[in-house]
């Protein structure tokens, strides 16, 4: 999810200085959260139910493990002290997403669809942070109540699993702030609404509503309710779980590659920009830099591919546009469908979709990547140094919508991309240790970490990821959860100094 708040300036409970960890909240809102989840896996166990199927019992299995945990938590919680600061919103994000992994692959393992630990954890990370790799050879082998499981994991995971339950169900109080702000990290952009309660509402109605929009077309385009509901549910997460081996492909639809293109884009967007539509605000989407900065990437790569799919690989007009619009569509908005094999376009092509993992959608969006919002500051920054070099002594701000950024942001992209660049390079060195090959592990890691989803070469969008080694598999499961939240937010928790008195 994208970025609103600074959270430097939302610091509650307590003096910066004496901000130690408060266990039992952290335990009680663990909790409840655990609670929300078994209300999914119900959710799943009736679809089984519907379709009479019986993996129906390995959801209720799971919902009673879900549910002890939680009570326990709860138990030990008695007594908490009613606040929450931001290194407390820091471990409960963290934590909340690991356990929803840890518990959301039971169904896949009880029931046998994922007969590994590290297949069915993988497998389920990759879901909740919307990056969609798959283990799975044949899709289709799993029940209707698992591949529903497979896109909600998504749904959940795109605007955040805490954003979510602070719309669902506000029941943090002030501590909101405290884990939105842990989620949702980064760099600063426009705020909805003074309240992040309501805020998160509107925010979840305009994804429920781009869902049952796209829910619809893709009915009138030969889905059935079913197929449609879960790509919707990928689509809008940028996730790209299909309930099909063959992905979208599997349709041979125009129709239904152009819907899903154009939903991507627009998951790909700002859905804070959206909100202001609502309220009669539309010249704000075009007045957007960033918008505008994320459109015409998305157009020049579309081109560029086109032409040469057109006189290298001899394809079509038609078909040359449309497969590289819904390339490049998936490619920057780190979704992970994909209806072409990619690995036999002109190599030149995998570079380009190589940057638009890299760069990922816009701030506030469910995309991954690192933000256009960050690339359009350090290229800003980088023609004002070529200024600078003719002119010394002039005074040339950081402009985006017609603010300046400041220095200190202005820093802190820098760093995240020099960070963002080390931890590619740390998997890729990791990945070919354990014996992935040279390409193969610079995809996946930049895949993991964008949360895209196909990589190149065997592991490219015609192949599952089930052929890595195990130990590759938890690298690449904790790459993916770093790159959903932002690096910083995990790994502030193996820095010393976060379980200091200070």
């Amino acid at each position: 999810m994208g970025e609103f708040y600074n959270p430097d300036k939302l610091y509650k409970g307590g003096s910066r200085n004496n901000s130690l960890i408060n266990k039992k909240m952290i335990f009680r809102v663990l909790g409840v959260l655990l609670f929300i989840e078994s209300a999914m896996f119900l959710l799943c166990a009736a679809v089984s139910l519907c379709y009479g199927e019986q993996d129906y019992q390995y959801f209720l299995y799971t919902i009673l493990l879900n549910t002890l945990v939680g009570g326990v938590l709860l138990i030990c919680s008695r007594g908490a002290e009613n606040r929450l600061t931001r290194r407390d919103g820091y471990c409960i994000v963290t934590f909340t997403w690991f356990l929803f992994t840890l518990f959301g692959m039971l169904p896949f393992y009880f029931s046998g669809g994922i007969p590994s630990v590290t297949d069915a954890f993988f497998e389920t990370m990759s879901g909740f942070t919307t990056t969609g790799a798959t283990i799975l050879d044949d899709i289709e082998s799993l029940s209707h109540g698992l591949l529903f499981w497979r896109s909600l994991t998504q749904w959940i995971g795109g605007l955040g699993i805490v954003f979510f339950t602070i719309a669902v169900l506000p029941i943090f109080g002030g501590g909101t702030i405290q884990l939105f702000s842990a989620e949702a990290i980064g760099v600063t952009h426009d705020k909805t609404h003074p309240r992040i309660d309501v805020m998160a509402k509107w925010l979840w109605m305009i994804y429920a509503i781009l869902t049952i929009a796209e829910t619809v077309l893709l009915m009138i385009g030969g889905m059935s309710f079913f197929d449609a509901v879960c790509h919707s549910f990928s689509t809008t997460a940028t996730g790209g779980y299909s309930t099909k081996q063959a992905s979208v492909a599997y349709w041979n639809s125009p129709f239904i590659e152009y819907v899903i293109a154009i939903f991507m884009i627009l998951s790909g967007i700002n859905f804070s920009l959206y909100f202001m539509c609502l309220k009669g605000k539309g010249k704000r989407l075009f007045q957007d830099d960033e918008f505008r900065w994320f459109m015409k990437s998305v157009s020049i790569l579309t081109l560029v591919i086109t032409f040469a799919l057109i006189f290298q690989n001899h394809y079509d007009w038609e078909k040359a546009f449309r497969r590289a619009l819904f390339q490049v569509a998936t490619a920057h908005t780190s979704c992970g469908f994909a209806t072409d094999d990619y690995n036999l376009w002109p190599s030149f092509t995998w570079m380009l979709l190589i940057f638009a993992m890299l760069s990922g959608g816009c701030t506030g969006s469910t995309s991954g990547g690192i933000k256009n919002m960050r690339l359009m500051i350090l290229a800003r920054n980088i023609k004002n140094e070529f200024k600078r070099m003719l002119h010394p002594r002039a005074v040339l701000p950081v402009r985006v919508n017609r603010q300046v950024i400041s220095p200190s942001i202005i820093a802190s992209v820098n760093t995240f991309f020099v960070f963002y660049l080390f931890c590619i390079l740390a998997g890729w060195i990791l990945l070919m240790f354990f014996g992935v090959g040279i390409i193969e592990a610079m995809s996946t890691v930049i895949s993991s970490l964008g949360n895209v989803g196909p990589g190149l070469g065997a592991f490219g969008p015609a192949f599952s990821w089930a052929a890595l080694p195990d130990a590759a598999k938890w690298i690449l499961s904790f790459l993916m959860l770093i790159g959903r939240l932002e690096l910083f937010a995990v790994l502030l928790l193996f820095y010393s100094g976060f379980w200091e008195r200070r």
